[in-house]
């Protein structure tokens, strides 16, 4: 895992309206913590932050820092809700040699069995691995698995320096009839109907409201 040059900025000021000015910028506020040490409040280059981002648990060389470079993993990233910028970035202090614990992505490879469906609802696993060995994904191949067969946390085959701390029942994913609906039964939605109607009509066998 290569490690990201990122050059960081002192903060001294702090409140919505210099976090505004700081983006205006073209800045990102952020702080840098961990190991015992008092937060440091830093600022990012924006450009530079957003394309490191785009990687899973980068990997940060913060350079510009008063006690010289330091290792970090994005912890915590803020976006706007709508038009995606970011507004802050919470960094943790890591160590060569340290483990910790991280998510990372779980791709789907391979071509499902015909007439099956993957449904996966886990899209990211809890790892262990050295800060600076971080694997990007864990792939999981559906070649060859039949409807009605499934994937467990423990069936994937995590990389190399990697363990899974996540629970060893998770479902990853499972493979279903592509035929078959997923929704309610008729019977059950037929209920679900009748009890959704029942309060209206006991709502209206009372007075008037006024």
């Amino acid at each position: 895992m290569s490690e990201v040059r990122i050059v960081a900025e002192p903060r001294t000021e702090f409140g919505k309206g210099a976090a505004r000015r700081t983006r205006r910028a073209g800045k990102v506020p952020a702080v840098l913590y961990g190991h015992g040490t008092p937060p440091q409040h830093i600022t990012l280059p924006g450009h530079d932050l957003m394309l490191a981002l785009k990687t899973p648990n980068v990997l940060l060389r913060v350079e510009g820092l008063a006690n010289g470079a330091e290792l970090a993993l994005p912890k915590d990233v803020q976006r706007d809700p709508i038009k995606g910028f970011l507004e802050h970035v919470d960094l943790l202090l890591v160590k060569r040699g340290e483990k910790v614990t991280v998510e990372i992505p779980v791709n789907v490879i391979g071509d499902v069995v015909s007439g099956g469906r993957i449904e996966q609802p886990v899209i990211q696993i809890a790892v262990e691995a050295e800060a600076t060995h971080i694997p990007e994904a864990v792939d999981v191949d559906v070649a060859g698995l039949q409807i009605g067969d499934s994937v467990l946390a423990r069936d994937l085959k995590l990389p190399s320096g990697a363990s899974l701390t996540a629970d060893e029942e998770t479902l990853i994913l499972q493979i279903v009839d592509a035929t078959v609906a997923t929704g309610p039964a008729p019977e059950e939605e037929a209920e679900a109907e009748a009890e959704a109607g029942e309060p209206a009509a006991e709502a209206g066998e009372g007075p008037a409201a006024e």
